[in-house]
């Protein structure tokens, strides 16, 4: 026979939804226990509704070890979400390479699909202001690539030649749970070209 353990502030019967218990705050956290459930749940929706590896929440800065403004979520996507301009100019021509040096007579396209990269995520409501006096104290506290997990440390994880600047996946959660992803750069970046 199981046994159930029901929390006294429930109705008897009444059992926590997984998400929910998985998106409560852990104790002991420095941050709101709002903060720590939202960015709970935006690693939930990446990795059961995109299928992104390699999650962590992240409390504290990478670079200096301060808290960071408020918790973030690191990942690997299952494709890459951002390319480079001249990186994708570079891709092509060795992709084009490789199909002028196999035999003439097959036909195919070029076959361009850069390995995936690790990235932050910034949980956010719909409701909140974002100034960029708050995004800049977010790249302030980030580093240009989220730091290796033991899982990603055990693989290769080659750094890209043509990430230089910090960027960051905003996650916007609107009231209905529905959640839009963007991708902000620290700073101006090159046009991507179609």
């Amino acid at each position: 026979m199981t046994t159930i353990a029901i929390r006294a502030d429930l109705k008897q019967g009444v059992v926590p939804a997984h998400l929910q218990t998985f998106v409560s705050a852990p104790t002991g956290t420095s941050h709101l226990p709002n903060g720590q459930s939202l960015a709970r749940q935006i690693l939930h929706n990446l990795q059961y509704q995109h299928y992104w590896s390699d999650l962590q929440v992240h409390t504290h800065s990478p670079t200096t070890n301060d808290p960071l403004p408020r918790p973030l979520v690191s990942g690997l996507p299952p494709q890459r979400l951002y390319v480079h301009p001249d990186e994708q100019v570079e891709l092509l021509k060795k992709a084009d390479r490789e199909r002028k040096a196999r035999a003439a007579g097959e036909a195919g396209g070029l076959d361009v699909r850069p390995e995936p990269e690790h990235e932050w995520i910034l949980p956010t409501r719909l409701n909140e202001t974002w100034t960029l006096r708050r995004l800049a104290g977010v790249f302030d506290a980030v580093s240009t690539v989220p730091p290796a997990t033991d899982s990603s440390a055990r693989g290769h994880r080659a750094a890209n030649p043509w990430r230089t600047t910090k960027r960051v996946v905003l996650a916007t959660v609107d009231t209905d749970s529905t959640v839009v992803y963007y991708i902000v750069h620290d700073g101006v970046v090159k046009p991507r070209q179609n």
